[in-house]
């Protein structure tokens, strides 16, 4: 079987930029963007990595913050209201950084998420 042919240059900014809109939805489909895309692509390489890391680093934030709650419950009165807050700023990262690289990658530049562990390099 031969190998797909490379992106073309409009088909790889493309794809990076899914790579980092899938983000929204979960960690699923940078990881199959980046999986299908890698070697056909190198900005859908590059993009695809930072957002799956991305991905990555919210889940360990949400287990994070899950056991963080889970401890905050037993503080009378304002423990449920903090972990709340702490809920949603981070379900709002978890929506507003994806889509702010993938109108970034969309626009011809590259994108780096504030805050990020690069397991995948």
């Amino acid at each position: 079987m031969a190998p797909a042919a490379p992106f073309t240059a409009a088909e790889d900014k493309q794809w990076a930029m899914w790579s980092h809109f899938g983000g929204v939805l979960s960690w699923i489909p940078p990881l199959i963007i980046w999986l299908i895309g890698k070697d056909r692509g190198r900005l859908t390489d590059q993009e695809g990595k930072e957002s799956l890391n991305f991905q990555i680093t919210m889940v360990i934030a949400w287990v994070a913050l899950l056991i963080v709650n889970s401890i905050l419950l037993f503080v009378p009165l304002i423990g449920g209201l903090i972990g709340t807050l702490l809920y949603l700023a981070l379900l709002v990262v978890q929506i507003l950084f994806p889509i702010l690289g993938g109108v970034k990658v969309n626009g011809g530049g590259t994108y780096r998420y504030p805050v990020n562990f690069r397991f995948i390099k």
